[in-house]
This record gives structure tokens, C-alpha cells and sequence, in this order.
């Protein structure tokens, strides 16, 4: 890219008069930065090196003084900002088309195998660069406003948010699900029943997109996660106790998996434990556990009596620290 379009797209400062003209590509990953590369500075600490690698051009947002006046410094309100326009010139270029999908929906997404061009981003911006660098001219995004701006694309479409076709289960647990759709049978996915709903709109979108698509290696979501355990808390292979640990990182979807569970579940002892500032915000006629620490999500699950604990904004490695609680304390010997 040249220097004097890359000063346009990203509305920057140039500080001096280089004698570079033409970078070769972005970088803002400080161990990747080559010879002749832009380099992004998130933190003004990484431009001494990455001037030493190579870097022809520098964009930062704070005042730094110049040290090589051959480079170009550009300096912009927003290194964030400046990320989002030079990829979005990059995507205008490839032809791309995006679509603002639910959490649960990118996930679900991101483990059904397709086609090259049908590209899931579940993260923000930074994390999704070279992913979103790399796709192919004609390529369709799935993304989510709440990690990525919308801003970031100029071709975006709506998601198909009514199911014309439905999902056909013919068994399930609380925690797998067989299934048939479009006259193909899925056999025991480790996908809870509770988000069928979700599926039948990604199928739909698939199918009207002419997507083919494959379950072949599909795996548990980290929403609604289930943990099987005995009553120490130690892990158990799936389905070999009935004392189930179920961890949903996302608040919002609490409520709507609280009345799921009373419904396939009416005949268990269910628990939830909620963060403490959220707790009011749920009914008070169920079994609501309020914390504020880690330590007192354990000491719940460890001193009540349940078959399932629901446990929001938390995800497995919870139990590392029941791990750490049952590890032994080194003695002091003396000599």
C-alpha cells in the first residue's frame, strides 16, 4: 500500500518526510513485523523494535518522538480505528458480504465444516484481523456486532431470524440431541436440545445460500457447557454421574435456559448461581444462589444438594481451583 493512500484511509498525521514510499503489508503483531512492513503500535514500548525489524511506517496514537526520520510516523486518535479502515478498504476490495449473527449462532457456526469462503469471526477486531485478511475474493462473514463494529463492512445483510423449515428430533437428552433435516439423520450430537432453535436458522441459511455443510466433527458448544462430577467436584466422563456442573459464560442467555431446564428437567433438584448484582434481575420462586467470588461458587456446590447447578458468567476452568484446593500443602523440613 502506498504511503500517501494508507495517510487518506486512516485520517493520520504524518509527522515527517520519509524517503518510503510503499509498504508491503500491516502488521500490528509485534513478533511478525518484517522488512518493509506498517506496523500498527498498540503500545508506543513496541516501536523501537519493530524498527529494528524492518518497519518501514509506524501509526500510533500518543506523542513519541521520532528516532528514524527515513520511516514514516503516522499518528491517529485511534489505532483501533485505523485497524478498521485499512481492513475494511481490504474487504471492499475482496467483495465480501457480512452478517450480524448471535453469539450462539457464531459458535455454533464455527464448528460445522463448509465451504473456504464462509468465514465465522468470534472475537473482536484485533483477535479476527488475519482471518479477515485472508478471506477470499466473494467471501461471506459471520460476525457479531457487540465484537466487531458494523462499520468494519459495507455489504451487510440481515440473518434470517424465522425458521420456514424445522429440525425433526427424534431423541434427546438434556445435553445430546439426534436429529433429522432435509432428510439426513444426525445421530447423538453433543448439542443440547436447547439450541435447536438456533440450528434450524443456520440450516436455513445455509441451505438458501447453497452452502454445503457437515456435522462430521462437530463438538459441544461453551455455552451451557455440561461438567459431569462426583461429589468432590472431580471431573467424570460424560453421562457417568448424576451430579451435573453446567457453565454459561453469558448472563443473557440465563433466563431463557432456567425455564428450559424446569421444563426438560422437573423431576431434578436444580440450582443457579448467579453473580450477586445480578440476582435480582431473575424470579425469586427458584433455587438462586448469589455470588461475589470463585471461592463461594465452590463452597455452594460443595454444601447444597442438586443434580444440576447452572452457574452463570463462569466456564470450566472453575474447577482448576478445586484442583488447587485439593492439592497437597508443601511442608516446611527443617535442616
Amino acid at each position: 500500500m502506498r504511503l500517501e493512500n494508507t495517510l487518506a484511509l486512516i485520517n493520520a498525521k504524518l509527522l515527517n518526510k520519509p524517503s518510503i514510499e510503499l509498504f508491503d503489508t500491516i502488521c500490528f503483531e509485534l513478533k511478525k513485523v518484517r522488512r518493509g512492513d506498517l506496523f500498527i503500535a498498540y503500545k508506543n514500548s513496541d516501536i523501537p523494535q519493530a524498527i529494528a525489524q524492518g518497519a518501514y511506517g509506524i501509526i500510533f496514537e500518543n506523542t513519541q518522538q521520532i528516532s528514524d526520520t527515513e520511516i514514516a510516523w503516522m499518528q491517529v486518535e485511534s489505532v483501533e480505528d485505523a485497524l478498521l479502515r485499512l481492513l475494511r478498504f481490504h474487504l471492499i476490495d475482496r467483495d465480501v458480504t457480512a452478517y450480524d449473527c448471535d453469539l450462539i449462532t457464531l459458535e455454533l457456526a464455527s464448528k460445522i465444516q463448509t465451504n473456504s469462503k464462509i468465514v465465522v469471526t468470534e472475537s473482536s477486531l484485533r483477535n479476527s484481523y488475519n482471518k479477515l485478511h485472508e478471506v477470499e475474493v466473494g467471501s461471506t462473514v459471520l460476525f457479531n456486532s457487540s465484537c466487531i463494529k458494523e462499520d468494519l463492512f459495507v455489504n451487510i445483510k440481515p440473518f434470517v431470524k424465522i425458521a420456514t423449515e424445522h429440525i425433526n428430533i427424534i431423541e434427546q437428552t438434556l445435553f445430546e440431541t439426534s436429529f433429522i433435516y432435509d432428510n439426513v439423520f444426525y445421530e447423538r450430537q453433543l448439542l443440547s436440545p436447547f439450541f435447536i432453535p438456533f440450528l434450524e436458522l443456520l440450516f436455513q441459511f445455509y441451505k438458501s445460500e447453497n452452502i454445503i455443510f457437515s456435522l462430521k466433527d462437530f463438538s459441544s458448544l461453551e455455552h451451557f457447557k455440561p461438567v459431569f462430577t462426583d461429589s468432590k467436584l472431580q471431573s467424570k466422563d460424560f453421562g457417568a454421574s448424576n451430579k451435573v456442573l453446567i457453565f454459561e459464560p453469558s448472563f443473557e442467555l440465563i433466563s431463557t435456559q432456567i425455564n428450559f431446564l424446569n421444563a426438560q428437567a422437573s423431576w431434578a433438584k436444580i440450582i443457579y448461581i448467579v453473580p450477586r448484582v445480578k440476582a435480582r434481575d431473575l424470579e425469586d420462586d427458584i433455587n438462586i444462589f448469589a455470588y461475589e467470588s470463585e471461592e463461594e461458587i465452590l463452597d455452594i456446590l460443595i454444601n447444597e444438594q442438586f443434580h444440576f447447578a447452572l452457574i452463570a458468567e463462569k466456564d470450566k476452568s472453575l474447577l482448576n481451583l478445586v484442583k488447587e484446593r485439593h492439592r497437597p500443602k508443601q511442608q516446611l523440613t527443617l535442616i
